[in-house]
């Protein structure tokens, strides 16, 4: 028996600190898998069911290596939960020697020369602002670590932190009168010096874009690299590698600039006027391009006069702010920071603006009150493997979903991997008993106009057998508002809708109810663990294609077919049966757990493909009978 089977074996180091530890042979299996790659030098594909540990699968090996590791995860609340849950755990079970340190990207910490700066500052302050200040001024004075996640009455994602914590425009680096005592700078030198370093996929895809700059690294060397929940990386690298600005960035350019104009710089009226002009335009622009909320292809831009000729007057008064802060920067540093802001600011917006090279696609976003200009690559496969060279180490992929109709090729492909072994274990979970896949007949085209109401009438009769508990989970957010409208009325359980109320305390009132029925879009399909009763059934409207109009997809899909390869096989349906997986995820957590899952979609069964989404699906028992699902519930155990 070797030291890691002994480490993950009924009375191992594991069993005398997790309270009810079973063995698991597919977690001993991978941490073998992953201790070979790391031996070896070697990269390794690791696709572990859920249920299976992969955290401890990894991290254990990686740990004994005495190799520097750096550990990537999808989220920041994932990060957290690694950081703060799993590796104390294992630093008491191994009792061995390391350091461990998390790094987060530069908004997550408390800047004392903003907040300080914000505090001195009574211009356009409201009161809930300046209450919300108030507390971080408090907090401030006896933080140790200066993470922004520490204080649980205001929102990580409350505006009011951009006013407390810095950007990479608007930080003013080592001419910082606190840069000594600055809680970033010392939570990068704590990432330099530690042995296992857990940082997230934007982090890392940040320090990619950077070193792809010619700039400094963030990270430190690392022998050993492993990407958890995998899946993601792609999608979060193409959007670093591009260039994005939106009507935040430069009105924050515009607010900063009026907040150093009044400091120190009252005798530039025009610089006022400037700022002042350059939020005026921005905030037309946005008005320009309509009140739908909507993505769309730069065309739409180039072909609609009013549209354009309203980014043209931005561009115009963000080089007439660039000549002003020029001006002004030789009078204090927080104007020169301003200056080099709009100058970057200016260059990006004239790259977007005027590429033609075909290398990039180019795209819009409306959102409620704001925009989003950007230019984001066609292909990063090359790119990734150019970084992966870089560092020289072994790198680790796992996720619990990374393959399609059990071959890696997409994943693969995607980030340019080669000469990589690809391993998988299925979960340890006994899906043929604890679940029951219900497809029923019937079922309309996905295309028909009254599809949301017609599949309700199919999924009433499944919530009534689940007594709520349910999450329905819908494609795009308008079936879900047509969902909600019509379920407000027919349901005999409480109703909880995404947007209603913040992610996280929407999770805590389902789990709390323990008969909710749930809506959700994109973000409740992955990264929600929902363990017990109160989540016995998971309803899905369609298989998650993403739109075809969607500009970056079409751009991608166009090039694919341009190569004569099949757009069709080679992305659209490997990105969708993934994030089928994923949303199926949802339903067991727990060797305990029994659900019943529904999918909406007749495609399933009627489409050439369909069989390619039933081979990617757990080993459930199926049924066409809503009598069976019946039968399911009834015989489920109850307190």
């Amino acid at each position: 028996m070797t030291n890691l089977e002994k480490i993950f074996s009924a009375d191992g180091a594991l069993s005398h600190s997790i309270d009810g530890y079973q063995p698991r042979a597919a977690q001993t299996e991978m941490a073998n898998a992953v201790a070979l790659a790391i031996d070896d030098n070697h990269n390794l594909i690791a696709e572990a069911g859920t249920g299976t540990g992969k955290t401890f699968a990894y991290l254990i090996p990686a740990i004994l290596s005495e190799k520097k590791v750096i550990i990537s995860t999808g989220t920041k609340n994932l990060q957290d939960q690694l950081f703060n849950n799993d590796v104390p755990i294992i630093r008491k079970a191994l009792n061995v020697p390391f350091s461990a340190a998390l790094l987060k990207g530069r908004s997550n910490y408390l800047c004392k020369y903003r907040l300080r700066d914000a505090l001195d500052y009574i211009r356009g302050y409201n009161k809930e602002e300046a209450v919300a200040l108030s507390k971080i001024k408090l907090w401030a004075k006896k933080t140790k670590i200066g993470d922004i996640a520490e204080v649980a009455d205001i929102a990580e994602g409350d505006p009011v932190w951009q006013h407390a914590t810095s950007t990479q425009d608007n930080c003013l680096g080592q001419e910082c009168p606190d840069y000594d005592d600055c809680f970033l700078v010392k939570a990068r030198r704590r990432a330099q010096e530690c042995d296992v370093l857990v940082i997230n996929h934007h982090l890392l895809c940040a320090d990619w874009s950077i070193k792809d700059s010619g700039f400094g690294e963030l990270l430190p060397e690392a022998e050993v690299i492993i990407i958890d929940e995998a899946h993601q990386l792609a999608d979060t690298a193409s959007n670093f590698l591009g260039i994005s600005i939106g009507s935040k960035k430069l009105l924050d350019l515009a607010s900063d600039t009026l907040q150093e104009y009044f400091k120190d710089a009252t005798d530039m009226p025009v610089l006022r006027s400037a700022s002042e002009d350059l939020e005026s335009e921005v905030k037309n622009l946005r008005l320009a391009f309509g009140v739908e909320q909507k993505r769309g292809d730069w065309q739409d831009i180039a072909n609609n006069p009013k549209i354009l000729a309203s980014l043209n007057k931005v561009k115009t008064q963000l080089q007439c702010l660039t000549n002003q802060l020029e001006l002004a920067s030789v009078k204090t540093k927080g104007l020169e920071s301003c200056f080099k802001r709009a100058d970057e600011l200016m260059q990006q917006l004239t790259v977007i603006m005027d590429d033609k090279s075909g290398q990039w696609i180019r795209w819009y976003e409306t959102y409620k009150k704001s925009f989003t200009l950007s230019r984001t690559p066609l292909d990063i496969a090359s790119e990734f493997r150019n970084f992966m060279q870089y560092y020289q180490a072994s790198w680790i992929f796992t996720s619990a979903t990374l393959s399609v109709a059990n071959t890696f090729d997409y994943f693969a492909n995607s980030l340019g991997l080669s000469n990589t072994v690809s391993k998988s274990w299925d979960s340890p979970f006994d899906y043929p008993n604890q679940s029951l896949f219900y497809h029923p007949k019937g079922l309309p085209l996905p295309n028909s106009a009254n599809f949301v109401a017609d599949i309700i009438d199919f999924a009433l009769p499944v919530l009534q057998a689940s007594r709520g508990r349910a999450f329905f989970l819908f494609t795009s957010h308008r079936a879900l508002k047509q969902a909600a409208d019509i379920l407000a009325d027919q349901l005999d359980y409480p109703l909880l809708i995404q947007g209603s109320q913040p992610k996280t305390q929407l999770l805590a009132e389902f789990k709390q109810l323990g008969n909710a029925v749930l809506l959700g879009t994109s973000s409740f399909w992955e990264g929600i663990d929902v363990r017990g009763e109160a989540l016995s059934c998971v309803i899905i409207d369609k298989l998650p294609f993403a739109s075809p109009g969607d500009p970056v997809l079409k751009a991608r899909l166009d090039t694919l077919s341009q190569q004569g390869r099949n757009a069709f096989f080679e992305h659209q349906l490997p990105v969708a049966i993934i994030a089928l997986r994923q949303g199926i995820g949802r339903l067991i957590r727990d060797v305990n757990d029994r659900g019943v899952l529904m999918i909406c979609d007749r495609r399933l069964l009627k489409s050439s493909y369909g069989q390619l989404f039933l081979d990617s699906i757990p080993a459930m028992k199926r049924t066409r009978n809503i009598d069976e699902v019946y039968d399911f519930f009834q015989n489920q155990p109850t307190e």
